[in-house]
């Protein structure tokens, strides 16, 4: 397969990936943010099209699940493979489609790439244990594939957010039902129909289905897919999770984030300013794991405002495609308005923009917030742009009271020249990732990721054991030489 054909929008304008190529409920155009130009035009599911999927993913799991493992692993290889030679056509779409630059584009297509090899080597991972008994007979436990798993991915990483459920639960003897974010469905859906498509996954076994809110909950609550793995929002998690829990299924919910970097007195402010820079406007701001509270002791915290605003005043802003910027734009005019909104209602309280608090078009300006207090709106709630107000503070107790009054728990940054003083301090802050002079946005194929409160049901994704507690569910198996006898 040439890499100009891999995405060729003659195999997929309209259509949705579902025991081929089908028509759907309808279509939607899918536009550049950075121009507003229509680039292609993709299926729609509705809850039929999820209904049929379902049908047709259940037989395919079915005799997908018997394959013996070095074939799993062998389609699961050559999709990596896929994904390494086919970068640069699908790194221009996350571009265009998604308005990530391009070292965030490259991040996404290497990650996809070795998800894929990581799964691969899941197909073999042990898959149960020998139980001790107090009867004649052999005990044991064995994970068995969950069967159909719905996957629902956001549009700020397309690539990564779908491929890391994805591939695991193929690995391990899932059939998939995939629903990208229709604003990113390109990128985050259509991409990983051909890669699989190429690598001789069986028709059936992934079902790729763009949609809206309709289709959303006919996935979570057909009878006929037991799991979810969904990332995206808090507000929307919460609505999976409910319709999940009515149907007794199960839900791994990754939601948002208000992350805090905690600078402690002894830190290298130059290095500190850069982390907090790069955690807080990184994909302009659009990330779970975005650095959302920038927690600065008293001493360095006029300083850390002043270097951190000039770093934001320099970072050019505008088309990721045409030209070499920092930061490119906000996926739609409805999240521009919702940062605009409060970062205003910060100022109005009273903080002051050091930098930023502007924008043209869907391009925000890096923004810096000083003067804030913990009840502003910039601070309190998770923005999803590129804003970082700074609050001062005076001991660590301050600190980690600070860091910890928030509702999310998804990732904490530290810097300190004195590590376990910083890991110290991250024991009495409750989050499901920490790093110590590192800052929010970090994320591995094999490390385990996941939050705890309002940013989901803790580390559900990445890794042998996560990925196979997430995808498989356990069965208990007892054998006797011969029928047991009972009293009656």
């Amino acid at each position: 397969m040439s890499s100009k054909t891999l995405l060729d929008p003659s195999i997929w304008t309209g259509k949705l990936a579902s025991g081929g190529w089908r028509e759907g409920a309808g279509e939607r155009a899918v536009v550049e943010p950075a121009t507003g130009a229509e680039i292609g035009r993709v299926g729609m599911a509705g809850p039929r099209d999820v209904a049929q999927a379902a049908e047709r993913a259940a037989v395919a799991q079915r005799e997908w699940a018997a394959t013996p493992y070095p074939e799993r692993a062998a389609v699961l290889r050559r999709a990596g493979g896929l994904w390494q030679q086919h970068a640069d056509e699908v790194r221009q779409w996350l571009i265009t489609e998604a308005g990530s630059i391009p070292p965030k584009a490259g991040v996404e297509t290497d990650t996809a790439a070795q998800e894929c090899f990581e799964a691969a080597a899941l197909t073999s991972a042990p898959l149960g244990d020998l139980l001790p008994s107090t009867q004649d007979r052999l005990s044991m436990t064995r994970r068995v594939p969950a069967g159909v798993v719905g996957v629902i991915a956001p549009f700020n990483f397309p690539l990564i957010l779908s491929i890391r459920s994805v591939a695991p639960a193929l690995a391990l003897g899932n059939a998939v039902i995939l629903k990208p974010d229709p604003r990113t469905a390109v990128s985050g859906g259509i991409a990983l129909a051909r890669i699989f498509e190429a690598a001789g996954l069986p028709e059936g076994v992934l079902h790729v289905l763009p949609g809206g809110v309709d289709a959303g909950e006919a996935l979570v609550t057909d009878p006929r897919v037991p799991l979810i793995s969904f990332t995206g929002s808090t507000n929307a998690g919460r609505r999976v999770g409910e319709l999940a829990s009515r149907h007794l299924k199960r839900a791994h919910l990754e939601l948002g984030g208000n992350s805090a970097i905690v600078v402690l007195d002894d830190a290298d402010l130059d290095a500190a300013v850069g982390l907090g820079a790069w955690g807080s406007f990184l994909h302009s701001g659009q990330i779970c794991m975005t650095t959302g509270r920038h927690l600065v002791h008293e001493s360095l915290v006029a300083d850390y405002v002043e270097r951190l605003a000039a770093k934001a005043d320099a970072l050019p802003v505008g088309n990721p495609a045409t030209e070499q910027v920092a930061l490119g734009p906000i996926i739609d005019a409805g999240q521009r308005d919702k940062i605009h909104g409060l970062v205003t209602a910060t100022a109005d309280a009273g903080a002051k923009i050091a930098a930023g608090g502007s924008y043209t078009d869907l391009f925000y300006r890096p923004t810096v917030l000083a003067g804030v207090r913990p009840e502003m709106p910039a601070y309190a709630e998770e923005v999803f742009g590129p804003v970082a107000p700074v609050v001062p503070f005076t001991d660590l107790e301050q600190a980690a009271g600070l860091a910890a009054a928030s509702e999310y728990g998804l990732s904490l940054g530290i810097v300190t020249r004195d590590v376990a003083k910083g890991l110290a301090l991250a024991e009495r802050i409750p989050t499901g990732i920490v790093h110590i002079n590192d800052q929010t946005v970090n994320d591995e194929a094999i490390a385990p990721f996941g939050g705890t409160g309002a940013s989901g049901t803790g580390s559900r994704f990445g890794g042998p054991a996560a990925n196979i507690e997430a995808f498989t569910e356990t069965r208990w198996i007892t054998v006797r030489g011969q029928a047991a006898s009972y009293p009656f």
